[in-house]
């Protein structure tokens, strides 16, 4: 079977005046259909930029990067953000919501983009919101703006499940909430799930493992039982 993702050789310098800051160094990774995989490491060590690879937000210097046979690297930007639009959900440390809409509205609005999207209400039962469909940002927790985020990100029925530290603004108990709702999406929806934290404990959840550090690939882990994050601590 295709990998959902191939990796080769990829890397990334930014270039700030004649100062080169390499962030991705010949990075070599496959990705599985509906696979969950954590990707480990400190600040700096490459792991946002390596999502933003998989996610078309950026472009390699070096390398390619394949989702199933096609090649991200020679599109556009019409086309990165078409796919972006068609494959791809995005949950972030920080919730993005708008403050002016329902909890409902706000996941309603993700599903305007999508060529086949689920329904806005379904999702917000999904993630436990069912009774706080119609409150507005400003009358939720922390946690539960999270969860209104990932219905949002899994309303338009992306194949991928990109998330950037979405346990990092969050306390232990609140967190774990968020963590289940995102192994329900992995295992319940069949979506692909890739999250990246500085959170060595999170890692016990993945199918597997990545850690990084100044850019590489330092080691891959495979969980033959995965955690419930119900067994996770930190």
């Amino acid at each position: 079977m295709t990998p959902l993702y191939r990796l080769r050789d990829v890397s990334k310098i930014y270039r700030m005046g004649e100062v080169e800051v390499p962030a991705l160094r010949q990075v070599d990774l496959e990705v599985r259909a509906g696979e969950s995989l954590v990707i480990l490491g400190p600040s700096g060590s490459g792991k946002s930029t390596l999502l933003h690879m998989l996610g078309g937000m950026d472009r390699p210097t070096e390398g390619e990067v394949f989702f199933r046979d096609e090649d991200l690297t020679r599109l556009d930007t019409r086309g990165l953000t078409l796919f972006r639009r068609r494959h791809v959900g995005f949950v972030f440390q920080f919730y993005n919501l708008i403050p002016s809409l329902t909890a409902l509205e706000n996941v309603a609005m993700a599903t305007e983009i999508a060529p086949d999207p689920r329904d806005p209400r379904e999702m917000i039962e999904l993630v436990g919101l069912g009774e706080r469909a119609d409150h507005f940002p400003a009358q939720l927790s922390g946690g539960e703006q999270q969860r209104v985020a990932i219905a949002r990100a899994v309303a338009k029925a992306p194949e991928v499940l990109l998330c950037d530290e979405p346990t990092g603004a969050l306390d232990f108990k609140t967190g774990i909430l968020v963590l289940e709702v995102l192994r329900q999406v992995n295992r319940d929806l069949g979506t692909t799930l890739l999250l990246i934290t500085h959170n060595a404990a999170i890692g016990g959840m993945g199918d597997r493992v990545i850690r990084m550090r100044s850019g590489r690939i330092t080691d891959r882990v495979s969980n033959e039982q995965p955690l419930q994050p119900s067994q996770i601590t930190w």
